[in-house]
């Protein structure tokens, strides 16, 4: 390449260079949308823990949804009641009603009433036992007690009890789904705290299995079912299932006669309480392994 084409070509390059800047920078005057400052001051009176409890994809994304008006104050529920009411004055809107969902645990079934069928040992999270045979308790379905959902709570919602059960911390928890997520065996769902009538089980064996394996498992029995309201409740693959849409009709009266315990009511304090007839179960150690028995 001679040196004339060489500064040509380069003339040529800074040219088209010139040109597409200039391009991009009219573009950018043009088409540039100025972000609403109230963003910016709304994010900074939220927690910052991006948990995507209100259905977003974390704080920054709930500050713009406010600001459009597409979502209300209220929807953040980590974020205590007066913090709330001065985003709803700042932006002069209404700070809504929202009622506050929680993580419920479908299992009472702990090492003291739930049987082992086999050891584990390995690296101690339910994720990892769940991968080697189920993780070795007789329940297919049980928890399995290493505490991963504790581990992701970053609210401190959640505790391993005396039986490696973990236990949910209604005024804690912000309904965040991390449990969710992580339980290996789908365990834990998120509900409303209005939906107070639980079943605290999901063994779907028979009931002589299920009998053999938990001490509290449901045994299809279908007491719950015919005590309740028309609809309620009703026995789908060996397990009473709660009909949530029907909650207005739910009380106490379903749990009066479960002979396991395993359908519950859980009060406004998160005590459980089981009915009457509810097998009681005074063993505080655990249940051996199934070939120590």
């Amino acid at each position: 390449m001679s040196f004339s084409t060489f500064l040509i070509t380069g003339f040529v390059m800074l040219g088209l260079g010139g040109v597409l800047a200039a391009a991009l920078a009219i573009a950018h005057r043009k088409l540039h949308v100025q972000e609403d400052p109230r963003i910016d001051t709304i994010e900074e009176l939220l927690p910052q823990n991006n948990c995507g409890a209100c259905g977003t994809g974390g704080c920054r994304a709930f500050a713009e949804a406010v600001v459009t008006g597409a979502i209300s104050p209220g929807k953040c529920t980590v974020s205590p009641p007066e913090v709330k009411e001065a985003i709803a004055l700042y932006l002069g809107v209404d700070v809504g009603a929202e009622e506050k969902r929680v993580a419920r645990l479908a299992c009472a079934g702990g090492k003291h009433v739930a049987w082992v069928r086999a050891r584990y040992e390995g690296l101690e999270t339910c994720q990892a036992a769940a991968l080697v045979a189920g993780g070795g308790k007789g329940c297919a379905w049980g928890c399995l007690g290493f505490g991963d959902c504790r581990r992701v709570c970053d609210f401190d919602a959640i505790r391993m009890n005396a039986n490696g059960l973990p236990e949910v911390n209604e005024d804690r928890c912000t309904a965040c789904n991390a449990c969710v997520e992580v339980c290996p065996k789908a365990l834990f769902s998120l509900h409303p705290v209005s939906h107070r009538l639980w079943v605290a089980c999901k063994n779907r064996a028979p009931e002589d299995q299920a009998r053999a394996e938990c001490e509290v498992a449901c045994i299809a029995c279908g007491r719950c079912g015919a005590d309740a309201p028309p609809g309620l409740i009703e026995i789908v693959d060996n397990l009473a299932v709660v009909d949530y849409a029907r909650n207005a009709m739910a009380s106490r009266v379903a749990i009066q006669r479960c002979p396991t315990g395993a359908i519950v009511w859980i009060e406004e304090s998160g005590e459980i309480s089981k009915g009457p007839e509810a097998r009681k179960v005074a063993r505080k150690s655990p249940l051996p392994i199934a070939k120590e028995r």
